[in-house]
Formats: C-alpha cells, structure tokens, sequence
C-alpha cells in the first residue's frame, strides 16, 4: 500500500504536516501574495538601478521615471507604449496610468527640448540636471526590456530623441 506521501505526490508532506498558516490559505491568495512580491522586489530593483545610475534618492527616483517615461509614452503610438509597459515593472505601471497626461490617443509631435522641459518642470530641476536624470530613467528602463522593444520604441522617435534612448548614459 503507498504511503501519504506517494500518493499526494513526490516530496509533499502529508497534509496534516503542513504548517497550519499554509494550509488555511486559498491557494488564489497565496498565489496573489507571490505575485506581489515579485512585483515589489522587481520594481525595488528598478529603483535601486536608477537610484545607482541618476545618484538619487529613492523617492525622486521614482517620481524622474513616471515623468519620464509619461512623456516619452505622450511620443510614441498607444499600442508601442503598451507594449513597452508589458515589460516593465507593475508597479511602476500602475503609476504611470494616474498620469492625466496619457488621455490622447495620437502621440504629440515634440522633440528632445520639449522632453526635457516636461521632465524639468514635473521635478522642479534647472536646466543642466534635467539631462543627466532623463538619461538615468532611460538607461534603467533599457536595462528592463528586451532590445527588439527598445528598437521598436526607438522607430518612434525623432532622430533627438533616438540620441538620448539609443545611448542613455
């Protein structure tokens, strides 16, 4: 006759031998909390990159990416910009779309003065740190997606823009 453990499968302990925690929780539930966390370590990862890359804290750091990439997403087609958000962290997602600015549906016709005016005045920075900041959210977004995405992000740019996506830092 098999045992417990045979017949629940290889290695899984006898239900009654589980911790009671686990037990009790659905497995939907435990399953959203994985998530979470790799949601959270992965986004935490982001920022501790830009934090490294732009040397800031990590609440600027946050709040330099939604600038950024809100006004690099105002430039490209909705449907490039979805694609580009698959790749990305949910929770710097999740930001992005409290953005007012994501209502238009054709993107705007600007250039990389008028990208980095945005981001300058969203984070209150003079003119010669708007730069450096724009490129350490690029370069950290580019360190998160795969390079046929960057391409196809790139495709979208006028040639200034390409300048800065193509070589963030």
């Amino acid at each position: 006759m098999a045992s417990d453990r045979e017949q629940q499968g290889k290695g899984a302990p006898p239900e009654a031998e589980r911790p009671a925690s686990r037990r009790d929780v659905p497995i939907e539930v435990r399953r959203a909390r994985r998530s979470e966390s790799r949601a959270s370590q992965t986004y935490k990862a982001f920022l501790d990159h830009l934090c490294e890359r732009g040397g800031m804290s990590p609440h600027v750091a946050e709040q330099a990416a939604v600038s950024v990439l809100c006004a690099l997403e105002q430039r490209i087609f909705s449907e490039e910009a979805a694609d580009l958000e698959a790749q990305l962290p949910r929770k710097l997602t999740e930001l992005l779309h409290r953005c007012e600015r994501h209502e238009e549906e054709l993107p705007g016709k600007f250039g990389r003065e008028e990208l980095l005016k945005r981001v300058g005045e969203d984070l209150s920075l003079n003119p010669d740190a708007v730069e450096p900041v724009v490129r350490a959210v690029l370069d950290s977004i580019r360190h998160l997606i795969s390079e046929g995405e960057a391409e196809d992000v790139m495709s979208q740019l006028p040639s200034d823009l390409r300048d800065l996506w193509g070589r963030a830092i």
